[in-house]
């Protein structure tokens, strides 16, 4: 997470110029990297909901959410897999309308393990099916920015999709902040997509373990799964220094929450995130960067890849070892505490 966000300045100065219109919700195709045109598929998310800066401008300081009691997540039963993967990755491109949305996929690849270094366009892994999670980027940056974190979940036994979002990522010419309000219905789209594609990717993913992450602006799309514009597919939600979706409670079946957050963050607050964090009705975690930022640095990796792996491992495998060792790997280097009503 090395691409410094730009969350606040940008969606200030969004909010003074006015909202955007919603985005388009028509005919949709998908290809995948090798040229080969996949299923298309209606999105089964609701349509696009009203665009406006002003709900998101406000959480990033402070959220409105209340706080709610918890109700328990009992996550499908299975266990993780023993071994680490070697990690293979592929670009793929899928559209939304008039919306591209081309994304990198990092999966658990046939071969020796090794380092999480992903080689292109490897053999998935065969022998069993893999749980997946969908990661939206913060604003101006790109999936690629994650590896770090990307190319470890891949190793531990998760398929990876991470798309570029038209409106919101490194490079585009129309650059729209405020366009958050369209990507949970990006990403439930996709979501579609992925599982009703001909790729042999598709032949790995189980459709029944499904998560989203995120980190700022992908923090907020995330929230949005699982509030405004709820996914119920979803069962797990990893939330990058994010604040709530438009100020929109939580909603739908329960599900499990980690939120991970750095105390000195000045672009979303601590505060908003825990918040949003004490609002959430179901399973959740927090896991507090003590001198953390706004992004994630070389030395807080280790036990933010270790805690949400874990996390993971246990809300989408229903492994209950691997929860018992989440308190573990949040005291990795000493650099963080966890709350946690998982």
């Amino acid at each position: 997470m090395r691409r410094r966000n730009l969350l606040l300045g940008v969606l200030a100065a969004a909010a003074g110029a006015g909202g955007v219109s919603a985005c388009s919700n028509g005919g949709s195709t998908a290809t995948t990297g090798s040229g080969t045109v996949a299923p298309t598929a209606t999105p089964g998310s609701p349509p696009p909901v009203p665009a406006s800066a002003e709900p998101i401008l406000a959480s990033t300081t402070a959220s409105s959410l209340a706080p709610r009691e918890v109700t328990p997540y009992t996550p499908p039963t299975g266990s993780a897999p023993a071994q680490a993967y070697a990690v293979g990755r592929r670009d793929m491109s899928f559209t939304r309308g008039d919306r591209p949305l081309p994304t990198r996929v990092w999966y658990p690849a046939s071969g020796t393990p090794g380092s999480p270094t992903p080689v292109v366009d490897a053999e998935p892994a065969a022998g069993r099916l893999f749980p997946l999670v969908l990661f939206s980027h913060g604003l101006t940056s790109t999936p690629e920015a994650y590896a770090d974190i990307l190319s470890r979940w891949a190793q531990a036994g998760f398929v990876v999709a991470g798309p570029a979002y038209p409106h919101t990522s490194y490079g585009v010419r129309d650059f729209q902040p405020t366009d958050i309000v369209n990507q949970p219905a990006d990403a439930s789209f996709l979501l579609d997509q992925l599982l009703g594609m001909g790729d042999p990717l598709r032949a790995i993913i189980d459709p029944e373990r499904l998560g989203a992450a995120g980190h700022s602006g992908g923090g907020i799309t995330t929230v949005g799964l699982f509030s405004a514009v709820r996914d119920p597919r979803l069962k797990a939600g990893v939330v990058f220094a994010g604040t709530d979706f438009r100020g929109q409670p939580f909603a739908g079946p329960p599900a499990a929450m980690l939120y991970v957050h750095g105390r000195h963050d000045k672009t979303v607050t601590w505060q908003a995130g825990h918040t949003v964090f004490e609002a959430t009705p179901w399973s959740r975690a927090m896991l507090s960067i003590t001198d953390g930022g706004h992004v994630t640095e070389p030395g807080d990796l280790a036990p933010t890849a270790g805690t949400s792996t874990e996390f993971l491992r246990w809300a989408l495998y229903g492994d209950t070892a691997a929860r018992d060792r989440i308190p573990a790997a949040a005291a990795l280097d000493g650099v963080a505490t966890l709350e946690s009503q998982l």
